[in-house]
């Protein structure tokens, strides 16, 4: 069997070509339902039989670079000065709307300062979507390159936070976490660093996905703390008085901590934590040997009041929070979990009990490029029973629909929204597919997930090349790369891409536009 190789070349970035991206002419042909493909999940502790419930509509082969969409209209763009984007945070600030975008490693050229500056925050003015005005770029500091994830939080909202003011949750790098503020977008100012990342004990050192809660300040930090045995551990911290960072406790799986032996669970370690009133849910692993664990957030945070040492770093302590975990094949990890609760079944109206039920959506991230890795995909997760997570239907977009694994870059899902607000919420979640673009998939029957939308952007002159070694042979692709999304109160999506092609500006269309208005 030949051995392949999936890579991604880096090239410079672009310093000329400053122009704002051009929009390519809509495709309308692409409306047409022609399949529900249906498959069989293998167990997930134990042999289930679930179905997609995808439907799939007739798409190009992407090759003429041209925009797809289905029930989906583009509404504006930004070039993000042609920076590698991971996450977009859409972010009220009295009464304008600032959209905060986490970069990727690398450099470019910043036409504000005429400097060339490492990628760190982007911040954008999109209170008028059809316009959106590039305010200011926050580089990385420290040497760093790169500041993947951000978070905002009012003043107003924090314990102890200034009035009128707002801060920015960063990471900077693999190398620490950040407060900025952005009280004058156009003007940020660096106030603190929270947390300088450790290594583990084979030298790893990193850091991810955070979670600030305004209405408390507790911050949940992804990173790298000394001597722990996975890359990616919770770092919790009180940042209810912004100026006063306070750590709280370190946590993961039990047999993550330093002191542990034997296999590593989890993978790779915490990806990504979401929180929802009293709950906790972690997602472990990104795209391998993953987990998804529900905790009791009074008891992660105060720890055990009959143990000597409430948090103490030990099996007891770090299994107390726990309510319920699913350990995931080792062809899948845990990138999100996103919990739905309390949504109506319809067709369990006539039943005494249950007919309101609570899920989670959790994804699998791709990180191969032109498919040369397991497929990936995203599944709903009854947890009525919190204590026994169970698989009970799955979303995926099907390659031929599309030929999405000759058009280079990854195909599969990466994240879905954050947003757990109107009007999208317990109607329709949104998720990246890098390059099958955004999808929207309508959950209000979570045992029966399907598509109602989907949109890919056009390639331009900024789009970088991704490239798979397939029996011994490189092979580079121009693809779009949609790598984060996120949805707002207007219900616009705000998409992003890893491969440099910008932000883009979309709204739903037709039935699906319909399903939000209701």
């Amino acid at each position: 069997m030949s051995r392949r190789i999936a890579c991604r070349r880096n090239r410079p970035g672009n310093l000329d070509g400053l122009s704002k991206l051009s929009v390519v002419s809509y495709a309308s042909s692409l409306e047409n339902l022609c399949m529900k493909a249906w498959i069989s999940l293998v167990a997930i502790g134990a042999c289930l039989t679930v179905g997609t419930g995808a439907v799939a509509q007739t798409q190009t082969d992407g090759t003429d670079h041209s925009e797809e969409r289905f029930n989906t209209r583009l509404v504006g763009t930004n070039d993000l000065q042609a920076r590698s984007a991971y996450q977009p945070l859409p972010v009220r600030q009295g009464d304008r709307r600032i959209l905060y975008v986490g970069h990727h490693a690398g450099d470019g050229l910043n036409p504000l300062t005429g400097v060339v500056e490492p990628n760190g925050t982007s911040v954008v003015d999109v209170s008028n979507p059809t316009n959106p005005v590039y305010l200011s770029h926050i580089p990385a500091t420290s040497g760093a390159s790169g500041a993947q994830m951000v978070q905002v939080c009012a003043g107003d909202e924090l314990p102890e936070g200034a009035a009128g003011r707002f801060y920015l949750l960063r990471t900077n790098g693999n190398q620490s976490h950040e407060l900025w503020d952005v009280t004058d977008p156009a003007s940020p100012s660096f106030l603190l660093t929270v947390a300088e990342m450790g290594h583990t004990p084979e030298g790893e050192q990193n850091t991810h996905k955070n979670w600030w809660e305004c209405d408390t300040g507790v911050a949940y930090l992804v990173g790298t703390v000394e001597g722990w045995r996975a890359p990616r551990i919770l770092q919790i911290f009180d940042l209810a008085d912004p100026a006063s960072p306070r750590r709280v406790r370190d946590f993961s799986l039990p047999g993550v901590q330093p002191d542990a032996n034997g296999p590593v669970p989890g993978g790779s370690g915490v990806h990504e934590v979401v929180r929802l009133g009293n709950r906790l849910f972690l997602a472990y692993g990104t795209s391998g040997n993953g987990a998804v664990q529900i905790l009791d957030r009074d008891k992660l945070l105060k720890g055990n009041p009959d143990a000597a040492v409430p948090l103490a770093v030990s099996p007891a302590s770090l299994i107390f929070p726990q309510i319920g975990r699913l350990d995931l094949p080792s062809f899948w990890g845990g990138h999100t979990a996103m919990p739905l609760l309390d949504i109506e079944i319809p067709d369990y109206a006539g039943n005494r009990d249950y007919s309101t039920r609570d899920f989670l959506f959790v994804v699998s991230e791709s990180t191969g490029n032109s498919c040369q890795e397991a497929r990936h995909i995203t599944f709903m997760l009854d947890i009525t029973d919190e204590a026994h997570p169970l698989p009970v239907d799955t979303f995926q977009v099907p390659e031929a629909t599309g030929g999405f694994c000759d058009r280079g870059g990854r195909f599969g899902p990466h994240s879905p929204q954050w947003s757990m607000e109107p009007p999208f919420y317990k109607k329709l979640i949104a998720v990246s597919w890098f390059n099958a673009g955004a999808r929207v998939i309508d959950i209000r029957d979570p045992f029966h997930l399907k598509e109602v939308a989907y949109y890919i952007p056009a390639i331009t002159d900024r789009t970088d090349e991704r490239c798979a070694i397939i029996d011994g042979v490189e092979t580079c692709k121009v693809a779009i790369q949609t790598n984060n999304l996120e949805v707002d109160d207007r219900g616009l999506l705000y998409l992003v891409d890893r491969a440099n092609t910008g932000l883009h500006i979309v709204e739903l269309t037709g039935p699906a536009a319909a399903i939000i208005a209701n």
